[in-house]
């Protein structure tokens, strides 16, 4: 059964996104006193008394603004209201009854959706209770007061929405689906990917370097298959960095690559692989995951019949440490290759949860060993005992052998090389665990 869908709804900088970090226990939106600071979904599984669910934080709804950014942020927050199972409504005391409240509250009540009236910022409940009386005016319930700063209140408000809650039956099942972290900097098409993807307009899409903020999950489905992509802001040099905002946004994209199976690391065609391209490739390449590079708008390059050797040889130059990554040269705007993009996924994937058994990877060692002989030093040389696979996601084995110092690095390279070569193991790296134990045992 899937978790019931809670959507945070209300007027930009009535503290959505601090009692969404309040109830989901982490810094998981942004929280800043400039309105239109959160502009895309943001989603986070939560529970309350042994009830799970989900709960999505929303742009700020302006009814009837003309702002690009802030009418597309209302259209997102109508689709996490058309998605949502309750909606938690939060208005603002020390502001008072606007205007704009009621015509969110008649957009509410066209939803047919149970709503949660929920009065934000009641430090002083004594203080403030005549103030809290007017909001009744909505039309839509009892308010509930609370203060997300200050973490009071919340329980009555929690009470109040998984009353609406259906009855649940059997445990949630662990989340199998694949994930997958669109990153990169800056205005290179992260977005327009998804939405292509997709096929409808699930993230805004702007001119503006730096519009997606927030990490955002979305569900896709191909072929009878679903996943996770997780779209990411965009990485900036640390001295164009001037808002806390884009601080924030970096740290969230190291959380996504994290929280990821797989990582696709847009480059802008135009532009090339930069250094931040390569440091969000570190990142991936440290964690184990496996990694696309997708290299977007290549509908704008002038080319011959080598452009693409050429940009290959380019990547494969500043991003020597993964030879492994698989590239794709796409246009997110014309479509061009974009269907190979979960091809390629679905090869990673099922690469980082392949395993050998140990007599096969112990024959393909035996042999790499007989064409170059181990290193030695002073005298003693490195033995290889035998190496087992212990792991998948990524890929790890350990090699047993009689010196651990003897066992240099471009040596489990060089093994490394010969796995791949055997076995493949496009777009995932391989993690090597060297163990040392005495020749009796």
């Amino acid at each position: 059964m899937k978790k019931p869908v809670v959507a945070i709804v209300g007027r930009p900088n009535v503290g959505k996104s601090t009692l969404f970090n309040a109830l989901a226990g982490r810094d998981v939106a942004i929280v800043k006193d400039t309105p239109g600071v959160t502009r895309d979904r943001i989603y986070a599984d939560c529970t309350w008394l042994n009830h799970a669910f989900t709960l999505v934080d929303t742009g700020g709804i302006e009814p009837e603004s003309s702002d690009v950014i802030l009418s597309q942020m209302r259209e997102q927050a109508q689709i996490a209201i058309d998605t949502a199972d309750v909606i938690l409504f939060m208005v603002d005391v020390r502001q008072g009854l606007q205007d704009a409240d009621g015509k969110v509250a008649d957009m509410l009540r066209r939803s047919h959706k149970p709503v949660v009236l929920v009065v934000n910022k009641v430090d002083a409940y004594q203080k403030m209770l005549p103030d809290i009386y007017e909001f009744y005016q909505l039309g839509i319930g009892d308010p509930y007061p609370i203060s997300s700063s200050g973490r009071t209140g919340l329980g009555e408000m929690l009470d109040a929405v998984i009353a609406h809650f259906p009855e649940q039956s059997g445990e949630e099942q662990e989340d199998e689906r694949p994930r997958v972290a669109i990153v990169g900097k800056p205005n290179v098409g992260k977005s327009s990917i998804i939405n292509f993807l997709l096929g409808e307009n699930r993230l805004i899409v702007s001119d503006v370097a730096g519009t997606t903020r927030d990490a955002v999950d979305t569900v896709i489905r191909r072929n009878g298959k679903e996943y996770i992509l997780i779209d990411t802001a965009g990485l900036r040099r640390k001295s164009r960095i001037r808002e806390d905002i884009e601080r924030y946004s970096i740290v969230r994209t190291v959380m996504a690559v994290e929280r990821a199976d797989v990582v696709v690391l847009v480059i802008d065609a135009e532009e090339g692989v930069t250094e931040q391209d390569a440091k969000i490739a570190g990142i991936a390449h440290e964690r184990g995951k496996g990694v696309l590079i997708a290299v977007n708008k290549w509908d704008l390059i002038e080319k011959d019949d080598r452009s693409v050797n050429k940009f290959t040889d380019r990547i494969r130059n500043v991003l020597a440490y993964m030879p492994y990554a698989q590239i794709l040269f796409i246009s997110a705007k014309t479509g061009q290759r974009m269907p190979k993009l979960f091809d390629h996924i679905d090869t990673i994937i099922q690469n980082r949860m392949q395993r050998i058994a140990t007599g096969v990877l112990n024959e393909i060692v035996t042999e790499a060993v007989a064409m170059q002989q181990p290193p030695s030093d002073r005298g003693r040389r490195l033995k290889i005992f035998y190496v087992t696979q212990v792991a998948v996601g990524p890929p790890t084995y350990v090699i047993f052998v009689n010196d651990k110092e003897l066992m240099h690095y471009s040596y489990t390279r060089y093994l490394e090389n010969q796995i791949r070569q055997a076995f493949g193991f496009a777009g995932t790296p391989l993690k090597f665990i060297v163990r040392e134990r005495k020749e009796r045992e």
